[in-house]
């Protein structure tokens, strides 16, 4: 299984490289102020009637990076930085998580069944690593257990999918941010060519996530097989 480690490995400095990238991209666009000069409350607000929602708070949220849309309770959850500034991250940011917004309010079918997964994968995503210990007979088993290891790679998968389905429910949501942007001219040529960058660079977080995820299900699967052909 050296192949798998050395994937590992690889997938986890391309991680740590995408993610140092994307923070340096968005301390760098942060300094940029947007032309129209609206705050990414007032971006997000925009959108948001723009597209016809008027259920849905933006608010601010504690923590850097730290933005999301939940449709639970319906709220924007803006970061102070993207919340308060005038930047063209801080719009790039806002017009994104509203696109979650706009899926919500158009009943994107992807975001439906990533909503649909998400008391699942909070349940697997806490057994999966043990049972599979179990299975495997670090905690005591033995030599282990193949039913009991089987079980524990069926809740990693579930963990694993659930990031793969991430994948479009993101990028769609970039998508519907950067044609709103361009629509409604919020940003020049140039504004939009540089929050087009942060928001992939943004998605490729989530890429990196789902290929490693993918990559460890595929290694436990290998020694399922190996184990039931001994």
């Amino acid at each position: 299984m050296i192949g798998y480690y050395l994937l590992s490995g690889i997938l986890f400095l391309i991680g740590m490289a995408v993610s140092s990238t994307l923070k340096r991209k968005f301390q760098e666009y942060g300094e940029m102020p947007l032309s129209e000069g609206l705050s990414g409350k007032e971006v997000a607000e925009k959108m948001l009637r723009d597209n016809n929602i008027y259920d849905v708070r933006v608010i601010s949220a504690d923590g850097f990076l730290s933005d999301h849309y939940n449709p639970t309770d319906k709220t924007v959850n803006l970061s102070p930085d993207v919340y308060s500034g005038r930047s063209i991250s801080a719009a790039a940011v806002a017009a994104h998580e509203c696109g979650h917004a706009v899926q919500h309010a158009t009943a994107y079918s992807m975001l439906q069944l990533r909503s649909a997964l998400v008391p699942i994968v909070q349940i697997s995503t806490t057994l999966a690593q043990w049972v599979i210990l179990a299975g495997l007979g670090v905690m005591g088993f033995g030599g282990g257990n193949q039913t009991i290891l089987l079980i524990g790679i069926v809740l990693f998968a579930a963990s694993t999918v659930f990031s793969l389905i991430t994948l479009p429910v993101e990028y769609d949501a970039s998508a519907r941010a950067l044609r709103w942007m361009e629509h409604t001219n919020l940003t020049t040529r140039y504004e939009h060519d540089k929050a087009a960058d942060a928001l992939q660079w943004a998605a490729r977080t989530y890429l990196v996530a789902a290929l490693a995820s993918v990559a460890q299900l595929v290694y436990f699967v290998m020694v399922f097989l190996n184990r039931r052909d001994d």
